[in-house]
């Protein structure tokens, strides 16, 4: 299927691995030139000469910025000052005890999940508006709606995304630009890979069977019984930011394996 997206621009936020990466790549798959971000200049030229080896006929380029830095931010307004699709990918989280979550952890939370998105946003949204087409996405998680209180500081974050992009969705009344929230579940990006063969480092598994066995013994409320894969929620979101897509409207949607156990 043709998502009508070919040769429109789009900045994804941590986009050198992961869930960004997978968005990035689905989103070139489909004709887009896509704005590679990371902190890391050599992680995100390496991926834009990937992105551009596997296809050519699109325009990848270096978008290396600390989002989280005012500065910074403004030298990438500078550098890339039109976009068409935003998708606010980049996060941080870690397991914490709430004990442990004191006032400089939840602002760098805060400052990292929530202002950073929000930064960005602003700025680009009014010129979307201005051209009336535009998508904005921001990558949440089922923590957002069901908190397992293991990284509270997380959640919170979360959480504020859903309202962020409602609140944001208002704006863009009888316009052709949207704002919608993706809810991923579990999902095996490089980090949760390795955390897997580390805990059955001795065991003669497989990956799959490895996986199957961390499914059951921890996650057994999960319906899919294996991890997300990053593809799925790069193709998911593509078809979002497509204009196939434009009832979806401060939208939350879910891609959570059926980890919530609730209609809505």
């Amino acid at each position: 299927m043709d998502m009508g997206l070919n040769n429109k621009t789009a900045l994804v936020t941590g986009s050198t691995k992961g869930i960004g990466k997978a968005i990035a790549v689905e989103l070139a798959k489909e004709g887009v030139n896509v704005l590679i971000n990371g902190r890391n200049n050599e992680e995100v030229e390496q991926t834009v000469n990937e992105i551009k080896s596997n296809f050519p006929t699109t325009f990848p380029q270096n978008a290396t910025a600390d989002i989280v830095d005012l500065e910074q931010r403004e030298v990438l307004f500078e550098k890339y000052p039109n976009i068409d699709i935003l998708v606010n990918n980049m996060g941080i989280y870690e397991i914490m005890q709430y004990e442990d979550v004191d006032d400089e952890v939840w602002e760098k939370y805060f400052r990292t999940n929530v202002l950073a998105a929000n930064g960005l946003s602003k700025f680009y949204l009014p010129k979307m508006l201005k051209n009336n087409y535009g998508r904005i996405i921001f990558i949440a998680s089922e923590e957002a709606i069901m908190p397992s209180g293991q990284m509270p500081q997380y959640c919170m974050t979360k959480s504020m995304l859903l309202s962020l992009s409602k609140s944001l969705s208002k704006l863009t009344i009888g316009a052709e630009v949207t704002v919608n929230t993706i809810m991923p579940g579990p999902t095996l990006s490089e980090n949760v890979h390795q955390i897997i063969e580390g805990i059955y480092a001795n065991d003669d598994m497989t990956f799959l069977e490895k996986e199957k066995q961390f499914m059951a013994e921890n996650l057994p409320q999960s319906e899919i019984q294996r991890f997300i894969r990053p593809i799925e929620i790069g193709r998911l979101a593509t078809f979002v930011c497509s204009p196939y897509a434009a009832a979806f409207k401060g939208s939350p949607i879910r891609m959570d394996g059926g980890m919530v156990p609730t209609i809505f």
